[in-house]
């Protein structure tokens, strides 16, 4: 009679860095001054930054993560930005 196979473990899961929650400001440029804090029940997400006292706050889900409160505010920047000089190119 034969042996029976034997099963080969899986692999082990790679784990997954943590995210960081500290992240430079937009305003004035200092790094790690901008914390975010997540609200989950009151469902709100804010980032403030400690040197010029900026601040953003937005909705957050159960999948907010501190690192997408912070684009979340980049990227409103941005937009922010983009719209004053599309008005100015217009008045020009």
């Amino acid at each position: 009679m034969g042996k029976r196979k034997a099963k080969s473990k899986p692999p082990p899961r790679k784990r997954m860095d943590k995210l960081d929650t500290v992240f430079s400001c937009p305003f004035c440029s200092h790094g790690t001054s901008v914390e975010c804090r997540i609200d989950m029940k009151n469902l709100i997400g804010e980032a403030n930054c400690r040197i010029c006292q900026e601040s953003f706050s937005t909705t957050v889900t159960a999948l907010t993560e501190p690192i997408d409160i912070y684009s979340e505010w980049i990227d409103e920047c941005e937009r922010v930005n983009n719209y004053e000089e599309e008005d100015v190119s217009y008045r020009s």
